[in-house]
């Protein structure tokens, strides 16, 4: 019984520390010394070497999950939809709202290469450019997409990052830039 505590209790520290890391790379960058984030996730320093012996391993860690959510909302938009414009509409919204681009700002390029580069996170990248490719083209086939934006041009509108002036609702404001890229997007009423 005690190896499954023991078990339960790693899981639940390395859960953490992804946890922390994905908020202290959002919100400090890469650099973010290891120290603030095992402090962040409520661990030692050595607790978070046991699990991830640098920088590089946490990076990985945190690929994975973050590739994940973005398939699943993708897929979740693409089955709940009526139409591929809709599905693009919400996938392009809940990433504006989940401020993917400031993650992005964040960690790249060290995120981009380690994603191109591991072997591990080829197939969830795969499908998340599956599904922005099948969003595109059934966009394009429906009419409601111009034809001159690609599947390259949804992925990097899927890391916008909206800025609210003081006093303004960041929800709103980013849902009005959204619907302006959006309106920008779509093919003329013919």
């Amino acid at each position: 019984m005690e190896s499954v505590t023991v078990r339960a209790d790693a899981r639940s520290n390395r859960d953490q520390i992804l946890a922390a890391a994905l908020i202290a790379f959002r919100e400090k960058g890469i650099d973010v010394p290891m120290k603030e984030i095992a402090d962040l996730a409520g661990v030692g320093v050595g607790t978070l070497y046991r699990h991830f012996p640098d920088r590089d391993a946490v990076l990985t860690a945190i690929a994975h999950p973050y590739l994940a959510d973005l398939a699943a909302r993708a897929a979740t938009a693409r089955a709940e939809e009526p139409t591929a414009w809709t599905a693009l509409a919400r996938f392009l919204h809940e990433c504006a709202q989940a401020r993917l681009g400031a993650l992005a700002a964040a960690l790249e390029p060290t995120l981009h290469t380690c994603i191109r580069n591991n072997p591990e996170l080829t197939e969830i990248r795969a499908a998340v450019v599956d599904h922005l490719t099948a969003m595109t083209d059934a966009a394009h086939a429906e009419g409601t997409l111009r034809t001159d934006v690609g599947t390259a041009d949804i992925a990097n509108l899927m890391t916008v990052q909206i800025y609210a002036r003081a006093g303004e609702n960041t929800a709103e404001a980013t849902r009005r830039v959204v619907d302006l890229i959006l309106d920008g997007l779509r093919t003329a009423p013919g």
